[in-house]
């Protein structure tokens, strides 16, 4: 089979597997040799790919490709997040959104891939690795949406196998829908159920942080209550004492010590609770400054066509109409 017809199929063939292949049978002139020249390549049904499945799964369980062991920890707080998915795909549009409603702040950095047929599973390693050239990326999601086990197949590959091994990023793998398993789920530091899934578990939730922020600034200040109530207790009963009213030097020393604990717990208590409202302003005000209200009033304008916002140049068609969203109103522009 020549190598430009190679190229156009979307399996690897394993040892044993039933293929269907359409060619021609030829002559090679200088030995009489006959040949099967080969055109096309498929698998004889689903139940092949299956078998090609089991023996690359083995293949690799054998090598340590799965051990626990080598699974990298998921970043709790990733501050830049890759993405290897279909660019088209509903897949990435759900990410997006999980990620804005969940932590707006983190940065996406997507990595366009074909997810199916000829060449996918190439262009889905050479993306894991380009992202692995970047040291600001904390974690890497591979995706894709639902579809059958052909769909699917670029996942099952070899060679994302051991782009997904060799990461020095972590990966979760979301590929799919609950009940479909890959490679790639078997080989990644963490599997999810589906893209949308993918992007919950990596992202934490930012009312979450904020409760959390508060409640411990509440838990703090019942705490100083305690310990100013345990010292104004020590206190009383050192003033209630037969030393302390009588010799006139102990008042003093011990008068002396109450305004140093004065001094302490007040300073204590003003410096934790200013550094919780820092906090509380500062990421305040990094979610407020991703407000897309707040962007267009600056003079940034929206460009919708066809019920979707255009993100990129290439896919902005000059002969259908769209519409302009400015801070103040909408633009329809007619072609």
């Amino acid at each position: 089979m020549w190598k430009s017809l190679n190229n156009a199929v979307y399996f690897t063939p394993q040892d044993g597997m039933k293929i269907i292949v359409r060619g021609r049978v030829t002559v090679y002139p200088p030995r009489g040799n006959y040949q099967f020249d080969v055109r096309t390549m498929q698998p004889a049904g689903v139940g092949e790919l299956q078998l090609a499945f089991d023996k690359l799964k083995e293949k690799l369980l054998k090598e340590g490709l799965f051990d626990l062991s080598t699974k990298k920890n998921i970043p709790s707080f990733p501050e830049k997040i890759g993405i290897v998915t279909s660019i088209d795909g509903a897949a990435l549009r759900d990410m997006i959104s999980v990620a804005k409603r969940r932590l707006p702040i983190t940065e996406l950095i997507i990595a366009p891939v074909k997810v199916q047929g000829a060449g996918a599973a190439e262009t889905i390693a050479e993306a894991i690795k380009e992202l692995n050239q970047d040291e600001s990326i904390d974690l890497i999601i591979v995706s894709r949406g639902g579809g059958s086990i052909e769909d699917l197949w670029a996942f099952n590959e070899e060679v994302v196998a051991y782009a997904i091994f060799n990461s020095e990023i972590p990966i979760i793998s979301g590929v799919g829908h609950e009940i479909d398993f890959t490679i790639s789920d078997f080989v990644a530091d963490l599997r999810a159920a589906t893209p949308t899934a993918a992007m919950e578990i990596a992202l934490p939730d930012q009312a979450e942080i904020f409760l959390a922020l508060i409640t411990t600034n509440g838990n703090n200040y019942e705490l100083m209550k305690e310990k100013l109530a345990d010292i104004f207790s020590t206190i009383n009963s050192i003033e209630q004492s037969r030393a302390f009213k009588y010799p006139e030097n102990i008042v003093n020393q011990n008068s002396q010590r109450l305004d140093n604990v004065f001094f302490k717990v007040n300073n204590s208590v003003e410096k934790l609770l200013n550094r919780c409202n820092n906090k509380l302003e500062f990421i305040g005000a990094k979610l407020e400054s991703h407000d897309i209200e707040k962007v267009l009033k600056k003079g940034f304008v929206l460009v919708k066509q066809a019920d979707k916002f255009v993100q990129r140049s290439i896919i902005f068609s000059e002969n259908n109409p769209f519409v302009l969203r400015f801070y103040d109103g909408n633009v329809e522009i007619k072609k």
